[in-house]
């Protein structure tokens, strides 16, 4: 659920008085975390792509069908997690969507089609209620 305008404005407020009361600890906080967990989980996906590699082998020279077919799946389910880790790691100059207020300014040029959706609607029934 997105916040009001007055839910927005409060917390660019608290984020500008965090900033400007301790720096150090306000940018400490800002970003780069996320990238590390997600950087994080990448290098640990690819780490299981590389074992289950290594299980599909041994179940070939073992000749054991179901270790191979387990070495398949890790190898799959760590594929997934890559990709999906990789796409939602932030760019190394972008900051992630709930940090700093220029980060949400980022964010609200690139809405998402139901936001920009609600908007119209409520838009529209904001002219309705003026024009009765």
């Amino acid at each position: 659920m997105p916040l009001s305008e007055h839910e927005q404005r409060m917390l660019e407020q608290m984020e500008r008085a965090l900033y400007a009361e301790d720096p150090k600890f306000a940018s400490a906080l800002e970003g780069s975390g996320l990238r590390t967990y997600t950087r994080r989980r990448v290098y640990q996906a690819v780490a299981g792509f590389l074992v289950g590699i290594a299980l599909l082998m041994a179940g070939m020279v073992a000749k054991q069908v179901w270790l191979s077919v387990v070495g398949f799946l890790v190898m799959l389910g760590c594929a997934v997690l890559a990709v999906t880790g990789w796409r939602k790691a932030p760019k190394p100059g972008e900051q992630p969507a709930a940090g700093a207020p220029h980060a949400r300014r980022q964010g609200r040029q690139k809405r998402s089609m139901m936001d920009r959706i609600e908007q119209r609607w409520q838009r529209r029934r904001d002219e309705q209620q003026g024009g009765q």
